[in-house]
């Protein structure tokens, strides 16, 4: 059970949200997982899996395997805080991660975070119970 705390994901998750993480080790694209970076627990979206390229054009519209990503979920394409040199391929059992707010979220754009091993990934957030009215499965 995690509270969000911050604004990098929304519109998805509000800050305050209380939310269900389940163990998994099966991760795909679109999945929102909660990882440690230092001692903070964060969450983010799978956008890309191990071996897997991205690249992010100047209007922040992203591409995984040269395939351009749907993405309802984003209320507003940006490149955001972005210091690696694209394309990028993500290394072996690593994932990258975005926020779903991309001009606040600090994400695997950025060197400081990069890429996520599994082991740093608790889980996939799959479910709100609070507050009510947001009550129910996320996905």
């Amino acid at each position: 059970v995690l509270q969000v705390y911050g604004n990098s994901m929304t519109p998805t998750l509000q800050e305050g949200q209380i939310v269900i993480s389940l163990k998994d080790s099966d991760f795909q694209q679109g999945d929102l997982v909660a990882f440690y970076l230092g001692n903070k627990l964060l969450v983010k979206r799978v956008i890309a899996s191990p071996g897997q390229w991205v690249d992010i054009r100047e209007d922040g519209t992203v591409y995984v395997d040269d395939v351009k990503l749907e993405e309802p979920y984003v209320d507003e394409l940006t490149m955001g805080q972005c210091d690696i040199e694209l394309p990028y391929q993500v290394p072996e059992s690593c994932y990258f991660l975005m926020g779903d707010h991309r001009g606040s979220s600090v994400d695997s754009r950025s060197s400081s975070v990069g890429c996520v091993s599994k082991e740093q990934i608790m889980g996939k957030i799959v479910f709100c119970v609070w507050p009510m009215e947001s009550f129910g499965p996320i996905g």
